[in-house]
């Protein structure tokens, strides 16, 4: 005797509840919080850079002397052609190219070395250490430039004691570019060797470990594995350098040289101080400062691709 059995189900009740989609209000509620956090530098870089930089196109088109009573006389393009024919303008790129190449050095050779030779301080040395190569950093430029004023003085200055001979660093054109990109070095050292520390300190042990075992000597291990996992470090110092470097001389020039002597120490950014404040062209310095703009963009992009292409990454 066989009995079928059949599956009971419980008795329907109603139509199952259907997901309650939220409002758009509520969806960009939810959306919102990231946005406020960036918000504030969001703000700032359109108020501090963006917005100028248009009042600067606009103003490129126009001659005048930032008088208020003063009307803007349109000139067109005139302006532009006029930073091209410029010969000042050439000079000054060229030693900016200089000042960058001099620098290099200061911001990638020396803290490399300096950050290997120190790779195995620790404890409260390496916390003393770390603070006196960074101090430098911390010196406001005219604080620094008035220190270096003193120690540059011709006739009682410590540089010239220890050198055994008077050199008047700031009035004659070769010593006052060497002052000039020494100076910024100095502020610059001391923050690309952290930078460089920081990059060695992400680097995995178990690759200089490995190539102990297989037999590789200290230099070989530098140059094959420390060196190509640092590249991606060595080549940000490089691009904040080329873009950085006339910004940073420009306040050590203004108050240890103010561009001379004969100009030997005006780079594209005191050229474009001396075009609006001292000339009181605006209109001029607009024009040159979009140019520069324009250039260093170009200079920029090249040195990103080229970021990504040489840079070895530890995946």
């Amino acid at each position: 005797m066989f009995v079928e059995l059949t599956a009971v189900h419980p008795p329907e009740t109603g139509t199952p509840a259907q997901a309650v989609r939220p409002s758009p209000v509520r969806r960009v509620l939810r959306a919102l919080p990231p946005f406020l956090y960036l918000a504030p530098g969001l703000g700032c870089l359109v108020v501090w850079t963006y917005r100028p930089l248009v009042e600067a196109a606009q103003l490129s088109f126009y001659s005048w002397n930032l008088v208020p009573t003063r009307p803007k006389v349109p000139v067109g393009l005139d302006n532009y052609q006029q930073v091209l024919q410029l010969p000042d303008l050439r000079h000054a790129l060229w030693l900016t190219v200089a000042t960058i190449a001099c620098l290099l050095p200061f911001t990638v050779v020396l803290p490399t070395i300096v950050a290997l030779l120190t790779r195995r301080v620790h404890g409260r040395l390496s916390v003393g250490y770390r603070a006196l190569v960074f101090a430098p950093v911390l010196v406001p430029p005219v604080a620094s430039a008035a220190m270096w004023v003193w120690l540059l003085d011709p006739r009682h200055g410590l540089v010239d004691r220890l050198l055994g001979q008077p050199v008047n660093w700031l009035h004659e054109r070769g010593p006052a570019q060497l002052a000039v990109v020494g100076i910024t070095g100095w502020h610059l050292l001391g923050f690309a060797v952290l930078v460089v520390t920081a990059g060695l300190a992400n680097i995995n042990d178990e690759y200089a470990a490995a190539a102990q075992l297989d037999g590789a000597t200290r230099w070989q291990i530098i140059r094959w594995i420390t060196l190509p996992l640092l590249s991606p470090t060595l080549v940000l110092l490089a691009l904040m350098t080329v873009l950085l470097s006339g910004q940073l001389t420009f306040p050590l020039i203004d108050a240890l040289t103010q561009g001379g002597p004969d100009d030997a120490t005006t780079n594209v950014y005191y050229l474009l101080w001396e075009y609006g404040f001292k000339s009181f062209n605006a209109g001029l310095a607009s024009a040159a400062g979009l140019a520069f703009f324009l250039c260093f963009s170009l200079v920029a992009a090249f040195l990103v691709w080229l970021f990504e292409k040489v840079s070895v990454h530890d995946n």
